[in-house]
């Protein structure tokens, strides 16, 4: 089964993912461990670093001289939806104790992050003081690749297989008669919470533990999170690292549209 029927897969290691996780491992690292970084991204008692476009490296993947980004889950990113030109990763980092409660943390959300691995649908962004819900970035796709070891029980990824053909039916009703440069407009919030709560409902949790090298690739309307850090598990000193790209489409209606 392919990540166009599934909403995920996973690509073992090959040379040109190996290589270039060589390339980027010491800088991914360092920005995870800058000050400055740190004082705007850590989240969750220090347990998590979220690196949002932490990684330093051009539309091509590449950081320095090092090699561009590629591969075969890259090849069947750009084959389903005609986007190849990258932005800066995002460089997502665990803990053990992942997740702790942030003060400002409400005691609901905390649960949730718990009990339901923080469950979520990338480029729905909250606004506003209700925290309402907007599609704001119509992602092309999200590709993972492992940077540090780590044990299946330190933090994996977590995805709800199938979610994205309910997510894809959920969201093609709230925008049926918009148009596609209004969608952003369109508070979602409610429909979210009802597709989210269908895919608890109906569809198989699957943890994801990567291997530095491995590759994964999700469909932008997968329902995924983050699994908390079991006791006992393990990883590298600097935690569990992997390196997320998620570039968007120009034309909002690519989201629904493409396979």
């Amino acid at each position: 089964m392919s990540w166009l029927s599934q909403g995920f897969e996973v690509f073992p290691p090959e040379p040109a993912v190996e290589d270039w996780v060589r390339s980027v491992r010491a800088p991914a690292l360092a920005a995870a461990a800058d000050y400055a970084q740190r004082a705007v991204w850590l989240r969750h008692g220090g347990t998590w670093f979220v690196g949002v476009d932490a990684l330093p490296n051009d539309v091509h993947g590449a950081v320095g001289r090092g090699p561009a980004f590629a591969g075969a889950a890259f090849d069947a990113a750009v084959a389903a939806t005609g986007i190849a030109r990258l932005h800066r990763a995002q460089l997502s980092v665990t803990y053990p104790g992942y997740p702790l409660q942030d003060a400002e943390e409400s005691a609901a959300a905390h649960r949730f992050r718990t009990q339901r691995d923080a469950a979520h649908l990338d480029g729905l962004l909250p606004e506003g003081p209700d925290k309402r819900r907007h599609l704001r970035e119509p992602h092309a796709w999200i590709l993972g690749v492992a940077l540090t070891e780590a044990d299946v029980g330190a933090s994996p990824l977590v995805v709800w297989e199938g979610s994205h053909e309910l997510i894809r039916r959920a969201f093609a009703r709230v925008f049926e008669g918009v148009p596609a440069p209004e969608w952003g407009d369109v508070d979602v919030t409610e429909i979210y919470k009802a597709a989210r709560a269908e895919v608890f409902e109906g569809c198989r949790r699957v943890e994801v533990p990567l291997a530095p090298g491995d590759a994964v690739l999700l469909h932008r309307h997968v329902i995924h999170g983050v699994a908390p850090w079991t006791d006992g598990a393990k990883a590298a000193t600097e935690g569990r690292a992997i390196a997320y790209f998620r570039p968007c489409f120009e034309d909002p209606s690519d989201w629904l549209e493409r396979p």
